[in-house]
């Protein structure tokens, strides 16, 4: 029962989340609605008993979204994303769009012939779809994926020669930056 409670209340959210992205005015607050959403679908998948691929939505989701939010910091006229603007493009065609792709969905799944279940479900789904997905290659891509981690810290580390207290000094306190290029930071 509680499973089910679960499931509907992170169902709601994820699809309020997910109306509340285009309803927003900011970058900044429809990038968080944008996570919300997403980690509620991740949520859902857990409940479904796929913990891996729940939980490697959940990390691939948050990750993706603070990298959205630096290159929002590093690129765009209003980094902090607060000034109203609009989300919403041609919503006439969109519309149109959007609801031929639902009608085409919809008769899908309900036209389509479904084949009946064969066999039982495995006892442990998440072992199964790891093998399925990388059959006997799995710590091989576990020690990948910590190598390339580990690269893109190094990467970062290595590229930035100066750190916070650079600018300012050891107190951040000094009233001009101690920029090599002048004309880079706000005073």
């Amino acid at each position: 029962m509680l499973d089910h409670a679960l499931f509907w209340v992170l169902a709601v959210l994820a699809a309020a989340a997910g109306v509340m992205v285009f309803r927003f005015d900011s970058m900044a607050r429809a990038t968080y609605a944008l996570l919300t959403s997403l980690l509620c679908a991740g949520g859902v998948v857990m409940l479904l008993g796929l913990d891996y691929l729940g939980v490697v939505i959940l990390l691939m989701m948050t990750v993706e979204m603070a990298l959205m939010a630096v290159f929002m910091v590093m690129y765009m006229m209003n980094p902090a994303g607060l000034m109203p603007m609009s989300m919403l493009h041609n919503t006439k065609g969109a519309a149109v769009l959007c609801g031929t792709v639902f009608a085409a969905l919809a008769a899908g799944i309900l036209l389509a012939p479904w084949p009946a279940r064969r066999g039982r479900p495995p006892a442990d789904p998440t072992h199964d779809l790891g093998m399925s997905l990388m059959g006997p290659h799995m710590l091989t891509m576990m020690t990948l994926g910590m190598a390339l981690f580990a690269t893109i810290v190094g990467t970062v580390v290595l590229a930035t020669r100066r750190g916070r207290y650079d600018r300012f000094g050891d107190d951040l306190k000094a009233r001009r930056p101690d920029d090599p290029v002048p004309g880079g930071g706000r005073r």
